[in-house]
């Protein structure tokens, strides 16, 4: 479909994409659904459909690499090993995304676990009526979560427990971002938006040469409320927040970012962390790294890295930067 001058909200997460600039060729766009989310992918410099349209193939092409529920995915087929297997074989993408998992675990103590599948698969943030699982349920799910358990030498995955399973839902759309970020820069696209339900990976800038405008959402407000807008290019994106996938019983709010020490969703007084990166995987492994450390040792995590920002909104709605996070923020008159 072609775009005009327009307000794009980005579907699921936290950011809204304000655009508006002039351009003799209109933008093309097109969007799905997977990866339990909508995906939309839209092209600035290029009039060519077939470019969306294998975007997208290419797209659910990983949704049948990663899924956890997908009969036939890798993941699924990983997680439904028989209990004796121990070494498995996997794909050179599934060993990329380990190799970043494992990073991401160590960098935040354990609070980012690609092995929480036991845990994550007790909720179910979507359904019409809720339940917390029972105490029992969590605490035995809990034993079987631990990033540990998992070795990797080449494409040689190695488990260390039979109990073991897989989730990478905290940073498989962002991998996939950046994959399709590979596949526009190939066919030669230069102006791009890759938002893959609120993780957004903008390729290069505006036609004109100036910055894509995102917007990120005020914490449970209406999707048009912003709370700051950044000036973005050729980076990432990405923001997790607890009112996303969420409920609320008896006055606590249980949202998916879920703690695997406890079982639980983090209650730590953040309701949103958003990164900013160059790589979409770093954003995305990040919010949940940062999420799971809290407000102040998140920060000193973003600030010990290079070239990632972070942005960080507490239950009061006060906002706090990382070093050099201000240098994106669109100056307001």
């Amino acid at each position: 479909m072609k775009l005009g001058k327009t307000m794009i909200l980005i579907a699921g997460l936290a950011a809204v994409l304000l655009t508006g600039c002039q351009r003799k060729t209109e933008p093309i766009s097109k969007s799905g659904f997977m990866l339990n989310t909508f995906v939309t992918v839209t092209i600035y410099d290029k009039d060519d459909p077939k470019i969306l349209e294998n975007c997208l193939e290419l797209c659910r092409s990983y949704e049948n690499v990663f899924s956890k529920t997908l009969e036939g995915s890798e993941v699924y087929r990983l997680n439904h090993r028989p209990s004796d297997q121990q070494k498995v074989t996997v794909s050179d993408d599934i060993k990329d995304l380990i190799s970043k998992s494992q990073i991401y675990s160590e960098r935040s103590k354990g609070g980012f676990d690609v092995t929480i599948e036991p845990l994550s698969s007790l909720w179910n943030f979507t359904s019409e009526n809720p339940v917390i699982p029972s105490e029992k349920d969590i605490q035995e799910a809990v034993k079987k979560v631990d990033y540990k358990n998992i070795k990797l030498e080449g494409n040689t995955l190695t488990f260390l427990s039979p109990d073991t399973t897989l989730d990478f839902g905290a940073i498989a759309k962002g991998y996939i971002a950046d994959r399709l970020k590979d596949y526009l820069l190939e066919q030669g696209v230069k102006s791009a938006i890759i938002n893959l339900g609120g993780n957004v990976l903008c390729v290069g800038e505006k036609t004109d040469g100036t910055p894509f405008k995102i917007g990120l959402q005020k914490p449970f407000a209406d999707r048009n409320e912003t709370i700051e807008t950044l000036n973005i290019k050729d980076m990432s994106v990405v923001s997790s927040g607890v009112y996303e996938r969420h409920f609320i019983k008896d006055g606590t709010n249980y949202h998916h970012l879920l703690n695997p020490k406890d079982g639980y969703p983090f209650q730590n007084g953040l309701v949103s962390v958003t990164i900013l990166s160059k790589v979409s995987a770093d954003g995305d492994g990040m919010t949940t790294a940062c999420f799971s450390l809290g407000l102040e040792e998140g920060l000193k995590l973003v600030n010990s890295l290079d070239g990632i920002y972070g942005i960080f909104i507490t239950d009061d709605y006060n906002v706090y930067y990382s070093d050099g996070a201000k240098q994106f923020l669109e100056v307001r008159p």
